[in-house]
């Protein structure tokens, strides 16, 4: 029964272990690619224009443009969907057990925000405030996945559950401080869009082609109000409804009735259990395990291979790359423990079963890679400002390799002596 509960969570963890890496060899190979003799083919690729017309309709923008505005809007829809499944019936349901992840995120996002502007207020970049604020989730669980059984399932957990309410987090520093030329009839039609997903979802419509022809129309409005796309994205994600189209006692039924069935019908039998099993899914969950393989093996290595490619000559991190690099490397971990150490003294949270107070530091180091969502919120920072945006995206891509290496390491470290505390024989007590 345990096994069974906690599979989705093995699963889920092991598709990000795997995305992370992948992640990583794209950024490399971005990287590599932006400084070598190759680099003015790399760059032209990220420019070229295409353009979709429909009739006297036209939308033309950048190879990159499209990356991040419309590709990315998957990605956002994902997010919008592991966020409202958490609150809906995961660690985020049980203000107890959501207590922990909730304020790490918020000290997570706030330290490293406030570093940041300490070195950037008043010049060009302060606008990149949001820049370290976010955690690649990704990269994340792919670097804690390197040291195996090692890692208790509760740290899986929290670095997991910390790691999407601070998606939640960046999203809505993208929408309300990253709109610039605000056209507010668009913003009103896609809103109004927004209102119709919402009222299928009231109506329990299970189709998720109704949900994603309403999503197309809102993500195009969004892009004409000057809003972020994406936002639209996660709003959707939002009106998806969690309700299921049988219950978990007719189910219960219908599975025992299947395993009755005499050998001679287990064909038939088990034709049977596949239909109700998926009509035991609901629409979240249907479309979540739908996006999560595009959004993992195609979406966010496309993504870094058009954003991680910056040149080093006459590159400097200067004072936004500092902020960057200072506020993920140093701001997330401090904001993370100290905010954590506070909860639980004041008796607000519990650290998991099996976490200690050096897990949550490497944990915290860990939330120092910034990469998917960080470059994101650099590119809108910093549209018009291309030798800033480098800045920032040197210095996100120097701290998440820091990070992720001393993450690593503390994590290493902290789990190698509880092993030792938990067996005599390795020395412990």
């Amino acid at each position: 029964m345990i096994q069974t509960l906690l599979s989705p969570i093995q699963r889920f963890w092991d598709s990000e272990a795997r995305g992370g890496l992948i992640l990583f060899g794209f950024a490399v190979a971005a990287f590599i690619l932006a400084n070598s003799p190759a680099s003015s083919w790399y760059f032209d690729l990220k420019k070229m224009l295409i353009s979709l017309n429909v009739g006297g309709w036209s939308l033309e923008k950048t190879l990159a443009s499209w990356v991040k505005d419309f590709l990315m809007a998957f990605f956002f829809l994902l997010v919008g969907l592991e966020i409202k499944r958490e609150i809906v019936m995961g660690e985020l349901s049980n203000p107890r057990q959501a207590a922990l992840t909730i304020v790490a995120a918020l000290g997570g996002m706030i330290v490293p925000a406030l570093i940041y502007t300490a070195l950037n207020a008043g010049g060009p970049g302060q606008p990149g405030w949001g820049v370290p604020m976010a955690t690649d989730i990704a990269f994340a669980i792919g670097i804690l996945s390197l040291l195996g059984k090692r890692v208790p399932l509760g740290l899986k957990v929290f670095l997991t559950a910390f790691a999407i309410v601070d998606d939640l987090g960046a999203v809505l520093v993208i929408a309300f401080f990253y709109t610039s030329g605000l056209n507010l009839l668009a913003l009103l039609i896609s809103l109004g869009f927004f209102a119709l997903a919402l009222l299928a979802g009231r109506l329990k419509v299970t189709r998720l082609s109704i949900y994603l022809l309403i999503g197309a129309f809102m993500w195009y409005f969004m892009l004409e109000s000057g809003v972020s796309p994406t936002v639209a994205a996660v709003l959707l994600a939002l009106a998806v409804p969690v309700t299921r189209r049988i219950s978990l006692p007719e189910l219960q039924s219908q599975l025992d009735e299947a395993a009755r069935k005499n050998p001679e019908m287990l064909e038939a039998a088990m034709e049977h259990l596949e239909k109700t099993l998926v009509r035991a899914q609901s629409p979240l969950h249907r479309l979540e395990h739908a996006l999560h393989p595009w959004s993992t093996y195609l979406i966010m290595p496309v993504f870094a291979f058009f954003n991680a490619g910056v040149t080093l000559s006459g590159a400097g991190l200067g004072a936004v790359g500092m902020g960057a690099f200072l506020g993920l490397l140093l701001g997330k971990p401090l904001g993370i423990l100290l905010v954590c150490w506070l909860a639980v003294r004041l008796g607000i949270a519990v650290l998991p079963a099996g976490v200690n107070w050096p897990m949550i530091l490497g944990a915290g180091f860990l939330g120092g890679i910034g990469f998917t969502m960080s470059l994101f919120v650099a590119a809108l920072g910093f549209a018009n400002a291309p030798a800033l945006l480098d800045q920032a995206k040197l210095g996100v891509l120097a701290s998440s390799v820091v990070a992720a290496i001393i993450g690593l390491l503390v994590v290493w470290w902290a789990a190698r002596g509880r092993e030792g505390e938990q067996n005599p024989a390795l020395g412990g007590p």
